[in-house]
């Protein structure tokens, strides 16, 4: 077989028309080996932290009440409810599924990490899903057993184990039970499903991405091997998130909090201002954040009124940022780098990503490939691989890329090629120095703010309403949100 070449700056081999990362491949654990991203997130931790810094490093702040968890405080409380479920849910066994709604509160990192920890598939859903929804979602993942508050449990359908309650006295006795000093040990293959989460995919209506500990570990390790090539300084970065913690880029940014040691700072309602407020009091560093989030940053009056110098990264993702508003967030905010990435649902929250600040200078672009992925760029009428600097649809194939829709056989066939690559449905291109730009969705889902919102979702509520005939309804450009639906009736 002859040997192929790809080109050093873009990746890009002439002879297969395929895009490989330019980047060093990541030295991944064997994939035969046992392990869980749990396991694999405590290594990461331990390989630069210390026993002393556990106990005295916060890992967690509610932003709003103020209660925090040390990085110890928030492994015994994880060990400490994972063998309270196995006492109290004898049943509940490896590879079942547990669904959790819950608004963000310090009790979900450490369900997330418990449930893990005993190879249960967590599946977290938005705790303001209509019962509709969650009927849709129960149907599709059949859990075993659910973990809601007062507030949101009376929505879910009855289930084998029935719901806890996060915020009941029951609960917080189980995160500091006496049962033993450690839950039995429960062994996690990496091709097990560590998750499911909510996306609507290429189109239609919510499915259930199954990720696997495998792809989880896979963008862990690029994310944390990427922040020591650039990291020298070793104090404890201070992050904040507004993210919600059940979607992918929340979610998956919590364990990258944890592996690099950082101190994280929940929030619950979004507020801008009390955002403002909350990086000025506990001088924040790092934010992931969606665009929306960048152009009140770079055009509110609000900003002004209090000192934000402790910012000097934000990662973004979610949609694509104009230059524009690049531009004018750099031009109030000098120290502060914004590294754009790409990715979905269905590659557990990465493809592409900015390392550094000579790529962040890339505007309107989402980033290289991540280490260990390839990509294509389709022509959707004829299927042909086409050359850098030309449109088609964004395929790509690697490690992160999901196991598939659980419960929706039809919608993984769809999204796969014969050979196994994901269309993802973005119209995008690479440029002669590997860097991809986001044109147009190839299907007409509305990016708002960093949701996907299925036009057929909000067509088939209009259609439900009487006196409605029929009705179409569309994307339409919003600065704020991206973009908002626009409805014909």
């Amino acid at each position: 077989m002859a040997s192929t070449t790809n080109d050093n700056n873009n990746g890009f081999c002439h002879e297969t028309k395929t895009f490989k990362s330019t980047r060093p491949p990541m030295p991944l654990p064997s994939s035969s080996k046992a392990l869980s991203i749990t396991q694999y997130s405590l290594s990461l931790l331990n390989s630069t932290a210390t026993a002393s810094s556990l106990e005295t490093s916060t890992f967690l702040i509610d932003g709003g009440t103020g209660h925090s968890l040390s990085y110890s405080q928030f492994l015994r409380q994880s060990q400490s409810l994972a063998a309270s479920l196995q006492a109290r849910f004898p049943s509940l066994s490896t590879n079942n599924v547990a669904l959790i709604l819950s608004p963000p509160s310090l009790h979900v990192p450490v369900l997330y990490f418990s449930l893990l920890s005993l190879n249960i598939t967590v599946s977290p859903a938005n705790p303001l899903s209509t019962p509709s929804e969650l009927k849709h979602i129960v149907q599709l993942t059949k859990p075993k057993i659910a973990f809601a508050t007062s507030s949101t449990a009376k929505h879910i359908p009855s289930l084998p184990l029935g719901t806890v309650l996060i915020d009941s006295t029951q609960f917080a006795s189980m995160l500091n039970s006496k049962i033993s000093s450690s839950p039995k040990q429960v062994t996690a293959t990496q091709s097990d499903s560590a998750a499911i989460l909510y996306s609507s995919g290429t189109t239609g209506r919510v499915k259930g991405v199954e990720l696997s500990h495998r792809n989880l570990i896979s963008v862990l390790c690029g994310f944390f091997h990427n922040n020591n090539l650039t990291t020298n300084d070793n104090s404890q970065a201070v992050s904040l998130f507004t993210l919600p913690l059940f979607h992918v880029f929340g979610f998956f940014m919590l364990f990258r909090a944890f592996t690099l040691g950082e101190c994280l700072l929940l929030m619950g309602r979004f507020d801008f201002e009390t955002m403002l407020k909350t990086v000025e009091k506990y001088k924040v560093i790092n934010m992931p954040v969606s665009p929306p989030l960048v152009v009140m940053l770079a055009k509110s009056d609000m900003v002004p009124k209090y000192n934000l110098s402790s910012l000097r990264k934000l990662g973004c993702g979610g949609a694509a940022l104009r230059k524009e508003i690049s531009q004018k967030f750099n031009a109030r905010f000098p120290q502060v780098v914004i590294l754009q990435g790409y990715g979905m649902t269905e590659t557990g929250g990465g493809a592409t990503s900015m390392v550094g600040p000579d790529e962040a200078r890339h505007y309107g672009s989402s980033g290289r490939l991540t280490a260990n992925m390839e990509a294509k760029i389709v022509d959707p009428s004829t299927g042909e691989a086409l050359l850098p600097g030309k449109e088609g649809e964004l395929w790509l194939r690697g490690p992160n890329v999901m196991k598939g829709y659980v419960g929706d056989n039809e919608a993984t066939v769809a999204t796969f090629s014969s050979d196994g690559w994901l269309k993802t449905g973005d119209i995008c291109y690479f440029d002669s120095e590997g860097f991809l730009f986001i044109v147009d969705r190839l299907k007409e889902l509305i990016k708002y703010k960093a949701y996907q919102v299925p036009p057929a979702e909000l067509e088939h509520v209009l259609h439900s309403i009487p006196g409605i005939a029929d009705a179409a309804v569309i994307p339409y450009p919003d600065e704020e949100a991206g973009q908002i639906p626009m409805d014909f009736m």
